[in-house]
């Protein structure tokens, strides 16, 4: 059972682990090096210790001490109890769910591995804005696709907001980075994967004309703004569209994935 630990310095430095959560880059930092992910709120939480993730230590108002009890009651990690102004002046952010928690960080699998038991994936390439990373995984996981692929710049699934937007899916949907992005479209290819590029290019078909009774598909997006490099978009089988009202010219990256995962379903 977790021991309690009421706490009423918020300098303590065993609540370092929670320290300045606003700041995306200084968090991106000590994340990494420290190898721990946060997650917020009873239901992240919950659903990231379901998933075989393993806590380091919790941090709550004394009102979430009894609603987590059956949590704290099979766990070993310290729970710190703090109130909520602490909280706050300690992350630099309200908690308005009320707990948090340090988990260690999985490893990733190798990208052949993620490839080699799906049929449906989506492929995602440098897109740095954390909500919509954590929309996609939450679309993707809802419309029956095996995994995601990122490429090395893609921000990070884990990070805070990134999972409370994904409802948690970022905990059991597949996923891995590819370090070698250059040379992913041979992996794709040797794995057998038609690839599905999303592109406004003039030769772009819309998704409702495209063949989708392919073994293994492979939906491929860019960043907003940028859209995919030249050579994704010109290697992939097909160029695609979503097809939308001539005064709108594209959605939101999540919602485009959303739309294309729809479409594109086995």
């Amino acid at each position: 059972m977790a021991k309690i630990f009421e706490v009423s310095d918020a300098q303590d430095q065993r609540l370092r682990d929670y320290v300045d959560l606003r700041d995306v880059h200084l968090r991106k930092l000590l994340e990494t090096e420290r190898g721990i992910f946060l997650a917020e709120g009873e239901k992240v939480i919950r659903r990231a210790i379901e998933s075989g993730n393993t806590p380091r230590s919790f941090l709550m108002s004394p009102r979430w001490v009894e609603t987590l009890a059956d949590v704290l009651e099979v766990s070993e990690a310290p729970c710190f109890v703090l109130n909520d102004a602490a909280i706050e002046s300690l992350t630099g952010f309200h908690v308005h769910r009320g707990a948090l928690a340090s988990l260690e960080r999985p490893e990733l699998p190798e990208p052949a591995t993620i490839l080699a038991g799906a049929k449906r994936i989506v492929l995602v390439e440098d897109l740095m804005d954390h909500t919509n990373v954590g929309a996609i995984f939450r679309s993707v996981a809802a419309l029956g696709f095996d995994a995601i692929l990122l490429s090395p710049r893609c921000a990070d699934p884990l990070y805070r907001r990134a999972i409370k937007v994904s409802m948690g899916s970022v905990f059991w949907l597949p996923y891995a980075r590819i370090a070698d992005w250059y040379g992913a479209p041979e992996l794709l290819k040797a794995a057998g994967f038609t690839t599905y590029a999303m592109t406004l290019s003039d030769d772009s078909m819309p998704l409702d004309e495209v063949p989708k009774d392919v073994a293994k598909l492979a939906l491929i997006v860019g960043s907003e703004g940028h859209g995919l490099t030249e050579r994704w978009a010109a290697g992939a089988d097909f160029r695609v569209k979503i097809p939308m009202a001539p005064e709108i010219d594209s959605l939101n990256v999540a919602a485009s994935v959303a739309v294309a995962c729809w479409e594109l379903r086995a």
